[in-house]
């Protein structure tokens, strides 16, 4: 893994990231495996680890404490937390940081491209019932959720994020054209996928895609992404509503017909 305290190379593209965690270790694996792993090795992504529990006086390294108020479940305390953020500003700059909570707003694909844009972001994580509310108020640029559902913390979300992120940096990927017709790109899911053989358990390939017409695969392709969002996801549709063309598709598929 590269040194994240190592000098930047303004020619290579890159994405800073921090990740402020009081279990670094669950990153370990995902930093080291697959394009994730080989954009750190290469130095396009640089992610370092910032522990609140370095920051913590007290014998038994307690970074949590009961919820004013009552209830049930331990809340992280703001002064560990905090601290960490302003050591690893201290070292490597302002980060644009990101805190994980459920109660933050909905993670999508123009978010990755407009956190992949900044190039140095920081994921602050939370664990147990969550992070005192004064760090989100005095340090979070945003609050993020990657969906309606409560985690044990705010590490898996960072690295779903992460990896949304990082695959938008130039050079991560092979081909620059990888993320275009992706889920979510341009409001649509993405269309089905086949690869050999050509025949699995009585299941075909579809005859357009072996047609060699490139124009008819095309629109073939646009029709499927947009009849798999109808039936998934039809909430896409109000934010990104049917054009024309899209019109056009669904009243000739009902003849018969793309």
């Amino acid at each position: 893994m590269t040194d994240p305290d190592a000098p930047v190379n303004p020619m290579v593209p890159r994405l800073d990231v921090e990740i402020i965690t009081i279990f670094p270790e669950i990153f370990d694996s995902i930093l080291q495996t697959s394009l994730i792993g080989k954009a750190v090795q290469s130095g396009i992504i640089r992610v370092s680890k910032t522990n609140p529990r370095d920051f913590v006086v007290a014998r038994y390294k307690s970074v949590d404490d009961t919820p004013y108020g009552g209830g049930p479940g331990m809340i992280l305390k703001p002064e560990p937390v905090a601290s960490a953020i302003e050591e690893a500003e201290s070292r490597r700059g302002r980060a644009y940081r990101i805190v994980l909570s459920p109660s933050g707003g909905l993670f999508d694909q123009g978010m990755a491209a407009e956190l992949a844009a900044r190039g140095r972001i920081m994921f602050i994580c939370g664990r147990y019932e969550g992070i005192d509310e004064r760090i989100s108020d005095l340090y979070a640029d945003r609050v993020l959720s990657i969906g309606d559902y409560v985690l044990a913390g705010g590490e898996l979300p960072a690295a779903v994020i992460l990896e949304s992120v990082a695959r938008l940096i130039p050079g991560v990927l092979g081909s620059a054209d990888s993320t275009v017709d992706e889920s979510f790109s341009l409001g649509r899911l993405e269309y089905p996928q086949w690869t050999r053989p050509l025949s699995f358990k009585g299941s075909q390939v579809p005859e357009t895609l072996l047609s060699g017409n490139h124009a008819e695969v095309n629109k073939w392709r646009r029709f499927e992404a947009l009849k798999r969002t109808l039936a998934n996801r039809p909430d896409l549709l109000t934010r990104y509503p049917v054009s024309v063309e899209e019109a056009s598709m669904l009243c000739n598929s009902t003849k018969g017909k793309v």
